[in-house]
């Protein structure tokens, strides 16, 4: 508690507390009203899994390593198989590759929803939130007919996928596509027009494109500055460089240009899944791997919903990884994240407007946390 005669305070924000859905803490320093600082710890949950990976084989880990984070798991095990795939030096079937971009873009249109659903719910608009999840059971429900689960697909396998589309599914998908569409213009006219949500967004947690080139921002976050980087375009992975897609960035600079980066990559996703259903390949959706995987290392990256998303893999001949790396896009985007609690350039932040700034980045702190402690 500070005396009477000081002018700043500091205001925990963390590790639990009702604006958090995961464990982490801001230290807000604090003149008035408005934020002159800011302190960020995020290690209060971690799993040890990049250790846990090492004593599992190849198979048991597909199933670990969707589990670093639920709602990007499709993203973590394509980014696993694909790893694990170049060290044989073999790809997955033609038709594998594409479903696996189904299964990825639906998970996209997943995790967009849902972030955008919070984001209403951290700006105060509820109805915002309540719909906007009402319409992501539709990408729930689709995902649950193509693999068989609604959250932890367990759909792609070292070498293809698990599950096939058949006939009436692609009808199912075709249909959720219109519905989703025809929502998501509805929502981008509401968002454009909407007085609260543009005055609670519009200039809040302004990070300029030369600040995202030097945190090294990644995914919408960057996106949202103009700072076109989008894996699947840079480095194309698993088919990508076969199927025509947008790379959506706006010049706003803030929480507002975040949420209509995400309005728009859903509809591009759609678009994604409907040109795949179109020109899916015939043939077989996986092919048989050896247990063994030989010696070699290799680094693998896809565009997760938050961004870049990198995997290390070394291999040593035997049936278990010798040692495995993860680097989500979050940890890329929390020095981004405390930039924007910066007053510098006059900026003015507010205390009301960092539950909006941190939501805005969408992290993902359990899949983030890394702690090395070194006894000398």
């Amino acid at each position: 508690m500070a005396s009477s005669y000081e002018r700043f305070f500091d205001i925990p924000i963390g590790p639990q507390h009702p604006a958090l859905k995961e464990p982490a803490m801001l230290k807000l320093t604090v003149e008035g009203e408005h934020v002159v600082g800011v302190k960020l710890d995020v290690s209060y949950n971690h799993r040890g899994i990049e250790k846990a990976i090492e004593g599992r084989t190849y198979i048991q880990n597909l199933y670990l390593i969707e589990r670093i984070c639920g709602i990007c798991n499709a993203a973590h095990t394509l980014n696993y198989v694909l790893a694990v795939e170049a060290v044989f030096g073999k790809e997955a079937p033609e038709r594998a590759k594409f479903l696996r971009i189904i299964n990825e873009e639906l998970a996209r249109i997943h995790s967009h929803l849902l972030w955008m659903g919070v984001a209403g719910h951290e700006i105060g608009f509820e109805t915002f939130f309540m719909y906007i999840w009402l319409d992501r059971e539709i990408s729930l429900d689709l995902t649950e007919s193509l693999t068989g689960n609604r959250i932890t697909t367990s759909y792609n396998i070292i070498g293809g996928v698990r599950r096939d589309i058949q006939p009436e599914l692609d009808a199912k998908i075709r249909k959720g596509m219109d519905k989703l569409e025809e929502r998501m213009n509805y929502y981008k006219k509401l968002v454009l027009g909407d007085r609260s949500i543009i005055a609670r967004t519009q200039g809040v947690g302004i990070i300029t494109p030369s600040e995202v080139t030097s945190f090294s921002a990644v995914g919408p976050t960057a996106r949202a500055s103009g700072v076109k980087v989008d894996v699947r375009a840079d480095d194309p992975y698993s088919g990508h460089d076969l199927v025509p897609f947008n790379v959506i960035t706006y010049d706003g600079c803030d929480s507002y240009a975040r949420i209509l980066v995400r309005l728009d990559e859903v509809l591009e996703s759609i678009h994604i899944i409907r040109y795949c259903l179109d020109h899916l390949p015939s043939g077989p959706i996986s092919q048989p791997m050896p247990r063994r995987v030989p010696a070699g290392d290799f680094l693998s990256r896809v565009e997760a919903p938050r961004g870049e998303l990198i995997h290390f893999l070394r291999a040593d001949g035997s049936d278990k990884p010798y040692r495995y790396k993860v680097r989500t896009p979050t940890i890329s985007n929390l020095t981004a994240l405390v930039n924007m609690f910066s007053s510098k350039g006059g900026r003015i932040i507010n205390i009301a407007d960092v539950p909006v700034i941190l939501a805005s980045i969408d992290p993902c702190f359990s899949c983030t946390a890394r702690v090395e402690r070194v006894i000398r």
